[in-house]
Parts: structure tokens; sequence; C-alpha cells
């Protein structure tokens, strides 16, 4: 049992209930490491003991990367117990590990496994959730998420400023630590944009991102018409529309990725299904479910099967 330090920091009761609960229904050894380099060594002396994580979406994303790093990840099944503030779980609840401290350690006691689908990419980085790539100005680089591997940042300037949180987006390091200047930087970029907010009922631009995009080889987008974004979505995941597969990856895609292809203005969003998308074109970042990477020229992303399996509420 891999309890985050932020976790202890900021919710320490429900950090309680979740270790009564499970200690009162199996053997359990506890961990508590105080950073990233201790976080990882405990999960490296785990033996044959089922990694279970009380934490947010940071700590879910640390545990998959380190465990994919070390191609263990198809080996191991992951267990979640979900403790932040809902915007800091929201990678969790997707997946479908209950956001209730409760329900979530009964889950680790009594639910089964289920395999996952994930995206990796050519520089050997995940996505367990979603992947966006947004458009217009650069993001921020203040910070650093739990991207594994690579260097991330975690705010884009596209969006309202704490709307990072609001997705599971990571709002300062891997180590949950915030720098002393982060609530004034905050507070300056929201009065910025509301000097800079249109006046009411204008109309603004939409900005656009120059980028050709490949669904298996099939163009959906060239450099001649920009688009406004593209999401990523792995076959075992809700989509942009909100279909969720069943057990047997019908009505979502199964084995395949969700693409969307959004264009500025009133266009019809392109959607496609692809084992593989590559994005290519002057430098661009990307959010990979909740931190943003990049600048890149050129990426590549592939589903991966049922690549690592997650410890979840048994149906019905």
């Amino acid at each position: 049992m891999v309890i985050d330090p932020l976790a202890r920091s900021t919710d320490g009761e429900s950090v309680r209930i979740a270790k009564d609960v499970l200690c009162a229904g199996a053997g359990a050894k506890i961990c508590l490491p105080e950073g990233p380099e201790e976080f990882a060594r405990m999960l490296a002396r785990r033996g044959h003991r089922r990694p279970v994580v009380i934490g947010d979406d940071r700590a879910l994303l640390r545990v998959v990367g380190l465990l994919h790093k070390e191609r263990e990840l198809a080996g191991v099944t992951v267990s979640m117990v979900p403790v932040g503030a809902p915007a800091a779980v929201t990678l969790s609840r997707t997946l479908g590990v209950p956001t209730d401290t409760v329900a979530a350690a009964r889950a680790v006691l009594d639910g089964g496994e289920r395999p996952m689908d994930l995206l990796t990419d050519d520089s050997d980085g995940i996505v367990l959730g979603g992947l966006r790539i947004p458009s217009g100005s650069e993001p921020t680089r203040h910070g650093h998420g739990a991207y594994v591997p690579g260097a991330a940042h975690p705010v884009d300037p596209m969006d309202p400023p704490d709307s990072a949180g609001a997705r599971g987006g990571l709002v300062g390091g891997i180590d949950g630590h915030r720098p002393w200047w982060e609530p004034a930087a905050r507070t300056a970029r929201t009065a910025l944009a509301m000097l800079a907010a249109p006046a009411a009922g204008r109309r603004t631009r939409v900005p656009g991102q120059r980028l050709r995009i490949e669904a298996d080889g099939v163009l959906l987008a060239d450099l001649d018409r920009p688009v406004r974004g593209v999401s990523v979505v792995p076959g075992g995941q809700a989509g942009a529309d909100g279909a969720r597969p069943g057990p047997d990856g019908v009505g979502g895609g199964g084995e395949l990725a969700e693409v969307v292809v959004h264009w500025p203005g009133e266009g019809r969003p392109v959607r496609a299904r692809a084992r593989a998308v590559t994005v290519s074109g002057a430098d661009f970042h990307y959010r990979a479910d909740a931190v943003v990477g990049g600048p890149v020229r050129s990426r590549t992303w592939t589903v991966q099967p049922g690549a690592w399996r997650l410890q979840l509420p048994r149906s019905g």
C-alpha cells in the first residue's frame, strides 16, 4: 500500500479510512514515500505484492508510468483508492474507480481486475485516459507533470486559470510541492484574462493550428486547413461522444482509439477509429491525461489493447 505524500497532507482522514478498511480486510504493508525516488524504490521492492495506490491521479500516473518503464505493467494489477479534490481524481473516475473512499477500498478487496487499453507514443510515453492537442499559444512553463518519461508542463493558457485542475490537471510539481509564487501567478493570470476578455456579444476569432493527421494511414487533416483541436481516446475508455465499449469492445471501438478532429468555427468534426494516429506539423504541444508535453514536430500514438489491468468493482 503506497500512500502518496500529497494525500497524507491534504486529506489525512480519507487516508486513515482507506488504511483501516484495507488493513481490516487483508494483510498490507504500508509505505509512506516522501518523494519520487523513494516512491520508485518502494514500488520496485514490492515483491509479489499487488500495488495499491492511495492518492490522486498524479499518483496513479506515476505508478503506471514506472511499471511501464520497467516493462512490468502487463503482469501487475494496479489498485487505486482516489484521495484528493474532485478535480484531482478526474482520470480515476473516468477509468471507473469509485471516488468514495470506502467504496474504492472495498473494490480493492472484493473487486475484479479489468484489462485496460492505453496509448503509447514513439518516445515511450503513455496515455491512460485521453489525449488532446490544443491549438494556439504555447503552454506556460512552470511546474512539472507526472508524464513518464520526458518533461511536461501542466498548464495550458488556452484554458481558464483553474481548468487544468478541473480536468485532473497537475497544478504544481510531481512531488506535490507548490512554488511560493504560484498563487500570485494564478491571480495575475486571472486578472489578465479578465482584461483581455472580449466585450459581451462580440465574436472572437477561433485559433487554428496547421497539422497533418493520419489514422492508420488515412489522411484526416492536412496542412492546408487549420484545425482547432484533436482528441484521441483509447478504445477501452469513454469517447468524446460519451460512448463506452461493452465487455467485448462492442459499441466503443474495442481495441481501436477514437480520433476526433475539430475545425475552427462551426465545421463538423471528423471522427475515425484507428490503431495508430500520427500527428505532424510545426511545433505543437499535446495534453496527455493531465499534463502537457512537447513541443514536437511529429508524434505517433498507438493503441496497446489490454496493456494494463486495473482493479474495479464487480458489475452487477
